[in-house]
């Protein structure tokens, strides 16, 4: 590691830093602007000058940007030196002459980055007294408002949003200082990623539309360390809550999994937090099919009399934390209880576990893919079913770019140079789904097909690699060799596959290709998405019940009460068997955090704690289980369902309960044993020496908070189960990293101030504990050659049925159930939708943005759906998008076209 001299102090610098980011790392003060840890230099703004000496002897030096000079042995600057602090002071005063007085009503006031520089800097007046530059805002859609004439013109978000994230539609225009960023014309943002330009622009030029309609000041926020509950990778984020509402999610820094970004579902989705539709208070049912609301002694009293007069089934859900599907399986017993999954998706997540848990090697972090250097995408629309790690496949696609970087000593730091040095070179990266992705840009070739031929390819794959002959069209051939021949010839093969097809020979194919490469001595790596937050959790928490055997042991009689954990059954099965069991029953539990179709069937609704409510874990697609913090505290009798489940009351403490579960789960299932870890990380354990705040030590109106209640301030609750105080009082400054609520430090009041937490500027947090892991068995599943997996799939409609075939396909904003109850949403998503073949389209007389009605088949008949006609979508199949209702893959469907369909005067931009 090079020794540089900074003010005549020597310091030991990472090799290969810039003096910015060596600067920031040794925990001196330097402004910027247009630098990113994520993003790189591009010397932009001219706001982190320093003076560079030649040697000792020099006292003149020269100006240089700390962005754009690489540290050597020996190097000599000043950052306090008074033309180094002139020029910055400068160029401040330069970016402020348009900049309006709007701090105090700016909603990125208090945590601005511009304010933060401009203290930093000592530019406390103005001397312009001409008029402004001024500009027209632009509407953007439902997720981001937009005031252009805060704008400093640094370039960071149309290098996020195009560079780095991939978007096309947000664009620099103009010239000289009329600089202007946003769309060609208003319209919303067409990324999934469009949420990180709040975080990412360092004024408020971009800020949180759904927050604004609610603001609270970053100061007079409540949080905690939290984790996405959006899809399976598990992303890490802070939940921001203020007079018993969820205010905003922030992306909380994890250098494995998601680093600095969330995609929008991730931050925008759990508005249903605060939905109407939120149950709050414990319902029994009436005579007449209401509600009548019960106080929670009662609500547990009459719990407790069903568990004990009745037989017994639980129903998990994959969306429920550990704790609550393990509290319902210890009280039904394993006998009686189903995990919660379709029949359908129940044996995949089971084949899923097996494949990327019990080879040896566990699935990589969304950083190592990011290292892969050439990638095989199998059936999986990962832009919508798992977003972050699409965003770390277009990083993993610029990796070429960076090896060409190295021979021609251009840093990796420098952006714009490992860009243009390699023009459009990118990783070779190969994508076969049923429809094109969001990723077409980045892959070296693509093919959309059914769910059948997308195996048999994978399966032509492996036989390549081993060096076996194919026949195939020369289209699928030309594919099927691009990709067995990169990912031989690389040095850290990725395949990425999932469930979300419903697919078994995918799956397996995928896992062939990974076994024929490490044949070959390679160490590939093999990452499958799964569908939910906790599927991995609950699948390792196994029942002997599937949702079909469940179901049909209601509607036969053979038990006569079902508690159903967070989950709409009406999701994973036949709405008529759904509904014909709980018909059956005689006694319907249900907990659940919104309303939803299975709870209007049930006897007694309780009302269950949303992430933000509560305490618990999830395990994610690698594995890793991690810990959600609860935010604040719960309005009503809400409560979280694995305290329901266990029967908490008022004089029992929830701690010793949620700790006793969390063991006796670890005793009795092997594979989660190190939960124990976890556990034992939640609480204080040595890690910290007081309880860390959740609020900061600015939050104000605690004492008048609740006047309308009582006028004497109450007293602040005692939290016993984690490391955290309800209160500004606690040790914020010595917390472990991974433990922060939120990230200040003196002169950092915005999200940049997280590189004080970090071990090196864009590194590892400081003090983080090791990651936990569930630990699995080796692999019982053996990939056969031989038998229909491996054999021919025409690809042509599958005989026996009538009408269209279905495929499940996936979007962004809608398919998943809880996100779907959040207004901005719902306006992103759209209509429900379906894609079509050109001739099955022209069969049916119907065009894009026409209106179909399912008049019969495998799926509850009545729906209709917009059309979209796609060339990509196979004859005879039809890609129905996954939402609200069962949509069994492979069923057969026939459409009539709408008569009464009203089209939209216009499309908007959807995943």
């Amino acid at each position: 590691m090079p020794k540089i001299i900074i003010d005549n102090k020597e310091y030991e610098v990472a090799d290969g830093d810039n003096l910015l980011q060596a600067c920031l790392s040794r925990g001196i003060d330097l402004p910027y602007f247009c630098w990113h840890p994520a993003m790189g230099s591009v010397g932009a703004c001219r706001q982190c000058a320093v003076v560079q000496y030649q040697d000792e002897n020099d006292e003149r030096g020269r100006i240089v940007m700390g962005c754009m000079t690489p540290v050597s042995e020996g190097l000599r600057i000043s950052v306090d030196a008074n033309n180094a602090v002139n020029f910055r002071a400068s160029v401040i005063e330069w970016l402020m002459l348009n900049h309006p007085h709007d701090c105090p009503v700016c909603e990125e006031g208090g945590e601005c980055h511009l304010q933060d520089m401009t203290v930093m800097t000592g530019h406390t007046s103005r001397r312009y007294t001409g008029k402004k530059r001024t500009f027209e805002n632009q509407y953007l859609g439902p997720f981001i408002n937009h005031e252009m004439n805060r704008c400093i013109t640094c370039y960071r978000c149309v290098r996020y949003y195009k560079d780095y994230a991939g978007g096309t539609d947000l664009q620099a225009l103009g010239s000289r200082n009329r600089m202007y960023f946003g769309r060609t014309e208003p319209g919303v943002l067409e990324s999934e990623f469009s949420g990180n330009l709040v975080e990412v622009c360092p004024t408020g030029v971009f800020t949180n539309k759904p927050f604004s309609e609610s603001y609270t000041r970053k100061w007079d926020l409540q949080s905690a360390p939290s984790v996405c509950m959006g899809c399976a990778v598990g992303c890490n984020t802070s939940p921001g809550e203020r007079y018993g509402n969820l205010k905003r999610i922030q992306n909380r820094y994890n250098e494995d999994i998601n680093s600095y970004f969330l995609c929008d579902r991730g931050r925008f989705g759990s508005g249903y937090v605060n939905s109407e539709k939120r149950i709050r208070n414990a319902g029994l049912r009436c005579e007449d099919g209401s509600f009548e609301i019960i106080d929670k002694t009662d609500a547990l009293n009459r719990f407790a009399a069903i568990v004990k007069d009745n037989k017994l089934i639980g129903i998990g859900s994959p969306r429920a934390s550990v704790e609550s599907n393990y509290a319902l399986r210890a009280l039904v017993g394993e006998a009686n209880y189903c995990a919660g999954f379709s029949d359908a998706e129940a044996p995949l997540v089971d084949l899923a576990i097996d494949l990327s848990q019990g080879h040896g090697k566990r699935a990589p972090t969304l950083k190592r893919v990011e290292a892969a250097d050439a990638v095989l995408l199998l059936g999986e629309d990962v832009s919508n079913t798992a977003p972050r790690l699409a965003l770390s496949l277009r990083q993993t696609s610029r990796n070429v770019s960076k090896e060409m970087a190295g021979p021609a000593s251009i840093p990796l730091w420098q952006d714009a140079g490992v860009r243009g040095h390699a023009q459009s070179a990118l990783t070779p990266v190969y994508s076969a789904s049923v429809l094109p992705t969001r990723l077409e840009d980045i892959c070296t070739d693509s093919i959309c097909t059914t769910p059948e031929r997308i195996a048999y390819l994978g399966n032509c794959i492996t036989q390549l690699i081993e060096g076996k002959s194919v026949e195939l069209d020369e289209a699928d051939m030309a594919f099927v060799n691009g990709a067995a021949q990169a990912l031989k010839s690389a040095s850290n093969p990725l395949v990425v596959s999932g469930t979300s097809l419903l697919n078994e020979a995918v799956l397996h194919a995928a896992a062939q290709i990974t076994e024929a490469l490490k044949a070959l001595a390679q160490e590939p790596d093999l990452l499958l998405c799964f569908a939910e937050v906790n599927s991995v959790g609950a699948g390792l928490i196994t029942g002997a019940l599937s949702m079909h055997s469940a179901l049909k042991k209601l509607t036969d009689g053979s038990v006569d009460t079902a508690i159903v954990l967070e989950n709409d059954l009406y999701r994973r099965a036949e709405s008529e068997k759904v509904a014909a069991a709980l018909s059956a029953a005689s006694q319907v539990v249900g907990l659940d955090v919104v309303e939803n179709a299975t709870l209007e069937q049930a006897t007694l609704v309780l009302p269950a704690a949303s992430f933000a409510e509560t305490e618990g874990c999830c395990i994610n697609y690698e594995g890793r289980a991690q810990q959600f913090y609860q935010v604040y505290e719960p309005q009503g009798d809400i409560m979280a369902a694995w305290a329901w489940v266990a029967g908490i009351s008022k004089e029992s403490t929830e701690t010793d309960v949620r700790e006793k579960l969390i063991s006796d789960c670890a005793i009795e299932l092997p594979c989660l044993s190190r939960l124990t870890h976890l556990n034992r990380m939640a609480g204080q354990s040595g890690r910290t020496a007081a309880k860390i705040p959740r609020q900061t030590h600015r939050f104000s109106g605690r004492t008048a908070m609740n006047a309308n209640v009582s006028v004497h301030e109450p007293r602040t609750s005692e939290d016993v189960n984690s490391p955290f105080s309800f209160s500004m009082e606690g040790d914020s400054a010595a917390q472990p990293g991974d433990l922060a609520p939120y990230v200040w430090a003196p002169g950092w009041n915005s999200n940049q101030s997280v590189t004080q937490y970090q071990e090196h500027a864009g590194g590892a947090l400081r003090g983080a504990a090791d990651a936990v892991f569930v630990s699995h068995a080796a692999s019982t599943t053996t990939l056969e050659k031989t038998g229909p997996i491996f054999g021919k799939a025409s690809g042509k409609v599958r005989e026996g049925g009538a009408g269209l075939c279905l495929v499940p396909v996936y979007c962004v904003f809608g398919s998943d159930e809880l996100s779907a109850h959040t207004s901005e949403m719902q306006a992103r998503a759209g209509r429900a939708r379906i894609s079509l073949n050109p001739q099955d389209a022209k069969a049916l007389h119907v065009k894009t943005g026409d209106g179909l009605y399912c008049s019969t088949g495998e799926i509850t008949p009545g729906q209709s759906y917009e059309v979209l006609v796609s060339a990509s979508m196979q004859q005879g199949f039809v890609g129905l998008v996954q939402g609200a209702a069962y949509l069994p893959a492979g069923a057969w469907v026939s459409f009539v076209r709408d008569e009464n369909w009203a089209r939209q005067p216009e499309v908007i931009a959807r995943g």
